[in-house]
């Protein structure tokens, strides 16, 4: 009994004791022994050991550090103090972070577009080539020997300045090696008298692995036979890699000086055979490069061989026209194809809702659009528009009903004609359906998926027989949105000096104290790229005046005033004599006292102008592009807006104390060059007409004239005071109805109007 409960005892303890026992054997096997000398009449001794060699020699503790003193007495050692130095700091390297996240990455773009062209032919066949494939493509550029002076809008040209084929070639391949080889994968070249088919191209060229050595076209045989292997045609283009490329840099030199051929393509062809070895192949891994030769006077329209269809480029074409011919056919070839996939995937998306678990209403529809619109308040319910193929019952001026007209009656037209068409596709060829008339119309617009429309035709039904009879037909129809895209604008700065113009008449005077004071703040002291000019307009009878009583005496003492307290700033003043003030006659005479470069802002003497919306007119006004007419917030009148309250210092954007004067086009910023050139469009008008100068405004002179793209958008940062507006009669009959309505419009809102009636009324009935 007591053996078995030792033995359970020394189960439990024995591995402690093994462990401990080992750990401390371990322990002594690692110390270094050493005699440790006595210590005699206190004092500390050397430690001292017995050598092999039978002498005394300094012996080391365990775990101490030897130094070079250790035969020396302890006592001699004498502490020394070592200077701090400091260590000067070197200025911290700058870190190089490039542009783009792309570059840091290495990361590339897919195709790179080298069109080779003249100096013949840019004008005429660069320019087509430009048209039908820049658009598709994100890098397309034109290399020529000699360029013209004057270079096609929208192109990119490169010119080596030299007409020797071989020469050019051999410089279109440097530049690129130069300039694009670390930003493209693939590198396509092409004639311009070659139509290329650029979404194929895209799509050959993205199924292609990067790392391939591939010179890919139409294998041609070299002049002659007796040099072994294929160069690509150069007529129907062709596609080389950016591996191959590098490879082929070394050796470029090489190629120029020791390759003798009439041809640039044969010449680049034995180029790239010599020295890295690889021929054109029209095949590679399944994919191929298909082309087609084009007959002398072909109709593109009547071709109708597979060869053609697949064809990525066509070659030769003989003019423009025909460039443009050929890519309406290979559109329409493209675009028929996604209608057909469209229509499949529609089949498809309404075969699997049948085993949804709502059945086929599962399926929105249109198949493939955007479900509608679901309100959530009785506030976002939109609207519909009732109309007939004459009228609209929705107008933007409050009326209640007006003609269909511009775009509103060519919308209308084409959604019942798309309505009769897709009728007559259900129902071909048992029956045959026209169109009677349009009984009802609804149409509204869907953030969401588009323009929805709801008809009610009367159609005339044909069949077979040639019997007819009138039904009555209700179609829906959606014009959905198409993709967001972006779209290429030209590069602005904010650095442009703005020309600020301010007419003045006899009843502006009072207000110039107040304008001066904030623009002063706004640009005078923060030394804004702006120059201030006035502009003095007389009647013929303040003008006969001037020296004796000039109206405008006290601005002009105001202005010199400003002049000396600001050294730097000058402040023009233009005078005219005029009976009826024009903008257009007043911007003429400025007109030809700027360059053409000059960027002009308009505007009135009750406006606030600060640097945010300077910013904005610099932004927003694109030279030969747009024009930008802003929306000022114009504060109610004081004595409606806050009826027997203070008037508030400052005046916030909100509901109660102003609106944006859409009735207002006083303001505006464009280019001098632009209006020069809006002015001249007009010229054979004026000629017919000269009061068209003083019944019209810039604005409806741009919109008329120019073909700019008129940016019309609320400023929040463009204010104005409230002022009552003297309407000119002599003005067209549409510029008085706007002068007159902002006036109106301007008092306040209508409930602080309607609740001084309500006070007003109950002060008569007291």
């Amino acid at each position: 009994m007591r053996f078995s409960a030792f033995i359970s005892v020394l189960r439990s303890v024995g591995p402690v004791v093994i462990g401990i026992s080992l750990g401390f054997t371990l322990s002594l096997l690692s110390v270094n022994w050493s005699e440790e000398a006595c210590y005699l009449d206190g004092k500390q001794s050397e430690d001292v050991t017995l050598g092999q060699d039978g002498q005394l020699k300094g012996a080391r503790k365990p775990n101490s550090i030897s130094t070079l003193n250790d035969v020396e007495s302890e006592e001699d050692f004498e502490p020394r103090i070592v200077p701090y130095k400091q260590v000067p700091q070197s200025a911290p390297k700058k870190v190089f972070r490039a542009r783009y996240i792309s570059t840091e990455l290495g990361m590339r773009e897919r195709l790179f577009v080298g069109v080779l062209t003249s100096k013949n032919t840019i004008n005429t066949m660069g320019v087509a080539v430009n048209r039908t494939i820049s658009h598709h493509l994100d890098s397309v550029i034109f290399f020529t020997g000699m360029r013209n002076r004057k270079v096609p809008h929208g192109m990119f040209v490169v010119s080596h300045g030299d007409e020797r084929l071989i020469w050019n070639m051999f410089q279109t391949i440097r530049y690129i090696l130069d300039h694009y080889i670390n930003e493209y994968d693939w590198f396509y070249f092409v004639q311009d008298d070659t139509y290329t088919e650029a979404d194929r191209i895209k799509a050959l060229v993205n199924h292609l692995s990067m790392d391939r050595e591939l010179y890919m076209g139409s294998p041609e045989e070299f002049i002659g036979g007796e040099m072994e292997g294929k160069y690509c045609y150069g007529g129907f283009g062709y596609v080389v890699s950016r591996t191959l490329l590098l490879r082929l840099q070394p050796f470029l030199e090489n190629c120029r000086n020791d390759i003798l051929s009439a041809r640039p393509d044969e010449w680049l062809g034995r180029c790239i055979i010599d020295y890295t070895n690889t021929n054109c192949v029209s095949e590679y891994e399944g994919l191929q490069y298909h082309h087609y030769e084009l007959g002398k006077n072909s109709d593109p329209s009547k071709e109708q061989s597979e060869h053609f269809k697949n064809a990525l480029t066509v070659h030769p074409v003989s003019d423009p026209e025909q460039m443009y011919r050929l890519h309406r056919y290979f559109t329409e070839i493209e675009l028929q194809k996604i209608y057909d996939e469209i229509a499949k995937l529609q089949a498809e998306i309404k075969n699997v809702s049948v085993v949804a678990f709502e059945g086929n209403r599962s399926a929105q529809w249109p198949v493939g659009i955007n479900p509608p619109f679901e309100p959530k308040t009785r506030f976002e319910v939109l609207k519909w528009e009732y109309f007939t193929e004459e009228e609209i019952y929705s107008c933007i001026d409050g009326s209640p009903k007006c003609e269909l007209h511009g775009i509103d009656r060519m919308d209308v037209a084409d959604v019942i004609d798309t309505a009769v068409g897709e009728l007559n596709k259900k129902y071909k060829p048992v029956l045959h359906l026209k169109k009677q008339q349009l009984i009802n119309g609804y149409r509204r617009f869907d953030p969401i998926r588009g323009m929805e429309y709801t008809l009610d035709l009367q159609l005339e039904v044909v069949n077979q027989k040639g019997h007819s009879r009138s039904i009555t037909k209700r179609v829906h129809l959606v014009r959905p949105l198409s993709q967001i895209e972006i779209i290429p604008m030209p590069y602005v700065t904010e650095a442009t000096r703005v020309h600020i113009i301010i007419p003045l008449t006899l009843q502006d005077r009072n207000f110039v104290d107040h304008f001066l004071e904030v623009f002063a703040s706004n640009a005078f002291e923060t030394s804004e790229n702006a120059i201030l000019t006035f502009l003095f307009i007389y009647d013929p009878v303040e003008a006969q005046q001037v020296n004796q009583n000039d109206i405008f005496a006290s601005v002009k003492t105001q202005i010199n005033a400003y002049e000396r307290k600001y050294p730097t700033v000058k402040i023009p003043w233009i005078s005219v004599k005029t009976e009826t003030p024009s903008q257009i006659k007043f911007m003429d005479i400025i007109s030809k006292k700027h360059p053409v470069d000059t960027l002009f802002f308009l505007a009135s003497v009750n406006t606030n102008i600060n640097s945010e919306f300077l910013n904005r007119c610099r932004m927003n006004s694109i030279n030969n592009w747009q024009v930008f007419f802003p929306i000022h917030f114009q504060d109610y009148n004081p004595n409606v807006a806050y009826h027997n309250q203070p008037h508030p210092a400052t005046i916030d954007l909100v509901k109660d104390a102003g609106h944006f004067d859409r009735r207002s086009f006083e303001e505006s910023c464009f280019y001098n060059s632009d209006y020069m050139a809006t002015r001249t469009r007009m010229v054979a008008d004026v000629q017919e007409n000269e009061e068209i100068l003083e019944t019209m405004d810039i604005y409806d002179m741009f919109v008329k004239y120019s073909g700019l793209h008129v940016f019309r958008a609320v400023e929040p940062a463009l204010h104005q005071q409230y002022r009552y507006q003297a309407c000119n009669p002599r003005l067209s009959e549409d510029i008085y109805h706007r002068c007159v309505q902002s006036n109106l419009e301007g008092l306040g809102s209508r409930s602080q109007l309607a609740m001084l009636l309500f006070e007003q009324e109950q002060g008569n009935s007291t």
